[in-house]
């Protein structure tokens, strides 16, 4: 390191340790100098790429969101702060290779949310959610220059929102179900097929046509499915756990109990919660 350098890196230290800051830009500012610090400091930080980052990056989505279903405010706030320590880190990432800085990522960001509001600061009518989504789609088309509205769907994605995003972005431009009763009609359907498949290739894509008509079905009555499944998981987990405690404070072990006594069990611990 330069000395030039070694001396920013100094000063900036000591103004992450002392200067809190009053005003927001100040208190922003001590974020970004507290990153370039550990950048230039710490050997993990200084080591860390936007690849090697990206895993924890959605570990700490997943956190956040579990604060949020949590309800609880205090961890939120620091899953928060967690998620933009990840942002900070990435976009100086780029600033270092020269990428982008940013400013350009903010000024990107006014700019997409401007032009994709037309009925906000421009003269369109959108009246309702769905011509708001309408117009969404059909700018974004044209502003990334794709041929097929499922080109920018992240394969990343977990299955259950990926088929809940695809199904939003063809519903967007009136590709969908006329009703809720046809989707549940359609569910029948393929529980149907399901039931009749006999080799193991089609029991896959038959299962598979479910749980995409379930999903399909969620977006009608206004349920996320990774959140709704989500919340459900936790709910069973909680009962089953509540199970464990009652199965230890019996001095019996799990193959002692028959089935009777776990149902037994799971319907007293589903009527207490």
């Amino acid at each position: 390191m330069e000395p030039s350098q070694e001396r920013d890196i100094t000063h900036l230290r000591n103004e992450v340790l002392n200067e809190k800051g009053s005003t927001l830009q100040e208190k922003f500012d001590r974020v970004i100098n507290l990153v370039k610090v550990l950048r230039s400091e710490c050997p993990w930080d200084r080591k860390q790429t936007p690849e090697s980052l990206s895993h924890l990056l959605l570990e700490e989505s997943y956190e956040l969101i579990h604060a949020i279903d949590e309800n609880d405010d205090r961890e939120l706030q620091k899953e928060l702060g967690d998620l933009f320590l990840h942002v900070t880190f990435q976009v100086l990432m780029a600033e270092e290779s020269g990428k982008f800085t940013f400013s350009e990522v903010f000024d990107a960001l006014c700019d997409k949310l401007i032009n994709r509001h037309p009925h906000v600061f421009g003269e369109t009518v959108a009246d309702n959610e769905q011509e708001v989504l309408k117009n969404w789609e059909s700018l974004k088309l044209k502003e990334k220059g794709r041929r097929s509205l499922l080109d920018g769907v992240p394969k990343a994605m977990s299955e259950l929102l990926r088929a809940y995003r695809v199904q939003k972005k063809v519903a967007g431009v009136g590709f969908d179900w006329s009703s809720d009763e046809n989707v549940l009609d359609k569910l029948l359907e393929e529980i149907e097929e399901l039931r009749n498949a006999r080799s193991k290739e089609e029991k896959e894509e038959e299962f598979g046509d479910i749980l995409f008509t379930i999903v399909n079905y969620s977006r009608f009555i206004g349920v996320n499915p990774e959140d709704s499944l989500r919340k459900s998981t936790n709910k069973f987990m909680k009962r089953f756990m509540a199970i464990e405690e009652l199965v230890n404070q019996s001095g019996r072990s799990w193959q002692e109990h028959t089935s009777e006594e776990l149902d037994t069990l799971w319907e007293k611990v589903k009527r207490e919660q």
